[in-house]
């Protein structure tokens, strides 16, 4: 990418002394006792921020959260057990500051060199979202050097993503947004063939322009959950009360032409599981896709269609993976997505992953060093592949170009 990298400024020793803000994307999920599930998304940007620590930076951390109303804190709506959980993994004390959009201090003095705190979810602050220039301009004079470290957010501009960017004395990107930006560079400019995509999730509606988008560019597109069955309809399979969107079958029908057009393919399940409800404890049926009932509902695909959509990935010369391809929660409901995953982490493609419930899936079925890139963005992630210009990413670019001149 084309902006100005943090990596750069630690090597050229112009961070030691500065303060520093970085933006990542700490959105992680949590337990009823508010311990955090799964830290990738952490584990991921620690990297930055240990190397702005040990360049002697006085480092501010902040992510969002959920999605709070701004101006109204609730317990739920707290960084506190990630910030707990951040010091853990770097064994230090991490102290979350509330009110900080006016200043940030530690026991009333300025934080100094080699000390980190953790500043409280940005999407609280009233004007975030809206990419408020007021709010981002007092963002920017918190800091001398902002970077941005938060992929999963770089879709969205938004005062702690974009606005910040263009007021900060200094704003560049951290490691793990360059990393993931030229991992799909590599996945989509010029991939090993065959290239196979596969995008499942529950509605058609929230991944049509990305499925339109990629009929265009990807040898197979594999679908899989809600989407699926959307397909499967067009395909004119019956698919029971499973969830479906029946108003987006001409989409799908386009989607599946565009690929037979040029030789390419959307493999429709030959068979899929199947329960009367959708509950962890149902009983679990495998059906062919011609015999699926009225009354049933599809949860994931069949072991004959994951075998088959295994044996393509496996001969795959780049995978591109977002999203589960059945209720992979419900170990009953789990083994398609398994069967995927392995198949991936199996293959000599250079594969690429992301979306939270496509991670989640990774550390499930313990297939992390098989994937070659894990991309922590979801709908950044999808845009990106899309070929959509990120504002968080254009910000950076365009504030590279000013500072050349």
């Amino acid at each position: 990418m084309n902006a100005i990298l943090f990596t750069d400024l630690i090597a050229d020793r112009q961070v030691a002394g500065k303060r520093v803000l970085i933006r990542v994307d700490f959105n992680v999920p949590q337990d009823a006792d508010g311990r955090v599930t799964d830290d990738t998304r952490i584990r991921a940007a620690l990297p930055c921020i240990e190397a702005a620590l040990q360049a002697g930076a006085a480092v501010m951390v902040t992510s969002h959260l959920g999605r709070p109303t701004e101006g109204r804190m609730t317990p739920e709506d707290s960084l506190a057990p990630v910030a707990r959980h951040v010091g853990e993994l770097l064994g230090r004390v991490v102290p979350l500051i509330r009110d900080w959009v006016d200043g940030v201090s530690l026991d009333g003095r300025p934080i100094a060199s080699g000390e980190l705190v953790m500043l409280e979810n940005c999407r609280l602050n009233v004007g975030e979202s809206k990419n408020d220039e007021g709010l981002s301009r007092k963002m920017a004079a918190l800091c001398d050097i902002f970077v941005n470290d938060a992929f999963g957010a770089a879709h969205r501009a938004q005062a702690s993503t974009h606005g910040v960017a263009r007021f900060a004395p200094l704003a560049c990107a951290g490691p793990l947004l360059a990393g993931e930006v030229d991992a799909i560079t590599k996945a989509m400019a010029q991939p090993q063939r065959p290239l196979v995509a596969i995008v499942a999730g529950s509605k058609v509606s929230t991944k049509l322009t990305i499925l339109e988008s990629l009929s265009a560019k990807v040898d197979r597109l594999i679908v899989g959950g809600g989407i699926a069955n959307t397909f499967m309809l067009a395909a004119g399979l019956p698919i029971g009360k499973s969830l479906a969107e029946a108003a987006l079958v001409d989409q799908a029908r386009a989607v599946i032409a565009s690929m037979r057009a040029r030789g390419a393919d959307v493999p429709i399940p030959v068979d899929v599981v199947t329960a009367k409800s959708f509950a962890a404890d149902a009983p679990a049926t495998i059906k062919a896709a011609t015999d699926v009932a009225a009354d049933d509902m599809i949860l994931d695909i069949g072991p004959q269609t994951a075998a088959a959509l295994a044996q393509l990935l496996e001969s795959a010369g780049t995978i591109v993976w977002n999203g589960p391809v059945g209720v992979f929660e419900f170990d009953a409901f789990s083994h398609g997505t398994e069967a995927i995953a392995r198949a991936i982490a199996k293959s000599n493609a250079f594969s690429i992953a992301g979306g939270g419930d496509t991670l989640a899936a990774i550390s499930k079925f313990g297939v992390e060093s098989g994937v070659s890139y894990i991309c922590t963005g979801g709908g950044a992630f999808l845009e990106m592949l899309e070929g959509r210009v990120l504002p968080a990413i254009e910000v950076l670019e365009r504030r590279a170009l000013e500072t050349a001149h």
